[in-house]
C-alpha cells in the first residue's frame, strides 16, 4: 500500500466526513507476550478517563528506581485500533515488544537500568487541545458511537485514515503514554546529572496529525501534546524536536510554525508523503527560524545522516539551548520498509540514538524521550527498536546479525551534499 501525496488545504472534520467501512469484529485490547499471537496473551492497561486536571503524581517511578535507571519506556499498542492488512496495524507494538524481550533489553534481564511504566493516565481533553482544536477532538469522541454501531470510519481528506470504536479512548493513552515519560524523566534529572531516556512505545503515530484533525495514520499529534505538557507543567521553555521518521511530520511543523521556543527539525525523504517540508519552510513571525526542513533524496543511507546529525542537528541544538528534547522516531526510513525508498539500516538508528542521547546530555542534562512513529516492516521495526534500546542503555550495537550490506547501493553523495550546503546557508549554520 503506497501513501496518496494530499493538498495541503484544511479539512473539516465534522460527521459528514466520517464514513462508514467495513465492520470491525473482536476488537481486543490484549496483545501476546510470544510470537504467536493466539498464546499467552499480555494485557497492556491505563484507566479511562478524560477529565481535565492534573496528572497523578504517583504514577513517577520511585527515587531509588530512578537513581539507576537508563531507560523508561510505556506501553500503549491500541489493540482496538487496527484495519485489516493496512500497514499501520496492531502487530506494530507487540513486535517491538516481543524483541525487547526476546533480546533481553526489558527490566525482567536489566534489573533497575530498565523501567516499565505500568500505570499511566490518558491526555486529559486539556492536555490534547493544546495542540488541537477543540471541536475535532469532541467531534472524533461524539462519532466513536456510529463506530460501534457500523464499522470502521474513515476520515475525509486525511489520507488513509482510519478510526474504530476504541480509537479516541486508546489514542487518549496513546498521548498520555508520552506525558508519563516526560514526568518520569523531569523527575530524574532533578536527582541525577544524566537522566534516563524515555521511549513511548505507542500508536497511533502523531507527527502528520494537524491542529484541526487527523492526517497519514495518525489521529493526536503525540510528540506536540508533550511538547505543550513539558512548557505548561514543568516549565521547561525551550523545546527541541528531532524528527527522523522518513515522510515529514507536517502536524507537527505546522504547530509550531510560529512558535520562537520550540525548535523543529525534520529530515525526511525528498517528494514522499505528505509533500510538505521544502527547504524554504522555517517559520514565521516570531517563529522564523525555528523550524527547519531537510528533504533528503532516495538512496539516502548511514553516511549521509552521520553528516546531517554532525553538520545540521548539533549546531541546531547548541545555537538553540533547549530545556528538554523529544524525538518523533520513525523507522520506515530503513532500507527494507515498504514505504519508502531510504538506505538507512538498524545501525543507522543505533547511531541516531546514541548521538542524541549524547546531545541531551551534553545541553539538557539528559532530558529526552522519544515517540513511535512510523516502521512498517515489522522485522527491520522491532531489530532497530531494539538496538535504540541498546544505544540507551550504553550496549554495542548488534546491528551486523540482522543488517545486509549487500542489498545497499552508493548513496546520492553528491545531492546530498548538495542539500546539506543548502540548509546550512539557509540557517546560517
Amino acid at each position: 500500500m503506497h501513501l496518496h501525496t494530499l493538498a495541503r488545504s484544511t479539512p473539516s472534520f465534522g460527521n459528514a466526513f466520517f464514513l462508514v467501512g467495513h465492520r470491525v469484529l473482536d476488537i481486543r485490547v490484549c496483545d501476546n507476550n510470544n510470537s504467536s499471537l493466539h498464546k499467552g496473551q499480555r494485557c497492556f492497561r491505563a484507566s479511562i478517563s478524560c477529565s481535565s486536571g492534573a496528572r497523578n503524581e504517583s504514577f513517577v517511578p520511585s527515587i531509588e528506581q530512578l537513581r539507576d535507571a537508563r531507560v523508561i519506556y510505556s506501553v500503549a499498542p491500541s489493540m482496538g485500533h487496527n484495519q485489516e492488512s493496512h500497514p499501520e496495524s496492531h502487530f506494530r507494538v507487540p513486535a517491538i515488544v516481543n524483541a525487547l524481550e526476546e533480546m533481553q533489553l526489558t527490566s525482567k534481564f536489566r534489573g533497575s537500568e530498565v523501567i516499565e511504566l505500568q500505570h499511566f493516565e490518558p491526555a486529559s481533553v486539556d492536555d490534547i487541545t493544546s495542540v488541537h482544536a477543540r471541536a475535532y477532538v469532541s467531534g472524533l469522541e461524539k462519532v466513536m458511537d456510529q463506530a460501534v454501531e457500523k464499522g470502521l470510519i474513515f476520515v475525509d481528506g486525511s489520507g488513509p485514515t482510519y478510526a474504530t470504536a476504541t480509537t479516541f479512548q486508546e489514542s487518549t493513552i496513546a498521548a498520555g503514554a508520552g506525558l508519563a515519560l516526560v514526568d518520569s524523566v523531569v523527575a530524574a534529572s532533578k536527582i541525577k546529572r544524566d537522566a534516563p531516556t524515555g521511549f513511548a512505545l505507542i500508536r497511533p503515530p502523531g507527527h502528520h496529525a494537524v491542529p484541526q484533525g487527523p492526517m497519514g495514520f495518525c489521529i493526536f499529534g503525540n510528540v506536540a501534546i508533550a511538547a505543550r505538557y513539558a512548557q505548561r507543567v514543568h516549565g521547561l521553555k525551550r523545546v527541541f524536536i528531532i524528527d527522523f521518521d522518513v515522510h515529514h511530520g507536517n502536524g507537527t511543523n505546522d504547530a509550531f510554525y510560529a512558535d520562537p521556543d520550540v525548535f523543529f527539525l525534520s529530515f525526511h525523504q525528498d517528494g514522499s508523503y505528505p509533500g510538505t517540508g521544502k527547504f524554504d519552510e522555517v517559520g514565521s513571525g516570531d517563529g522564523e527560524g525555528t523550524t527547519l526542513n531537510l528533504p533528503l533524496p532516495g538512496g539516502s543511507g548511514d553516511t549521509t545522516i552521520r553528516t546531517v546529525f554532525d553538520e545540521v542537528i548539533v549546531p541546531c541544538a547548541q545555537r538553540f539551548k533547549p530545556d528538554i528534547i523529544l524525538v518523533s522516531a520513525g523507522y520506515d526510513g530503513h532500507v527494507l520498509d515498504p514505504l519508502a525508498n531510504l538506505q538507512y539500516t538498524t545501525g543507522t538508528y543505533y547511531m541516531l540514538a546514541s548521538s542524541i542521547k549524547q546531545l541531551a546530555k551534553d545541553l539538557c542534562g539528559g532530558r529526552c524521550v522519544f515517540f513511535l512513529e512510523g516502521g512498517y516492516n515489522l522485522k527491520s521495526l522491532s531489530s532497530s527498536v531494539a538496538d535504540t534500546f541498546r544505544a540507551l542503555l550504553g550496549d554495542p550495537s548488534l546491528a551486523s546479525e540482522f543488517d545486509d550490506p549487500n542489498i545497499l547501493y552508493e548513496e546520492p553523495s553528491t545531492k546530498v551534499k548538495q542539500a546539506i550546503q543548502r540548509i546550512k546557508h539557509i540557517h546560517s549554520l
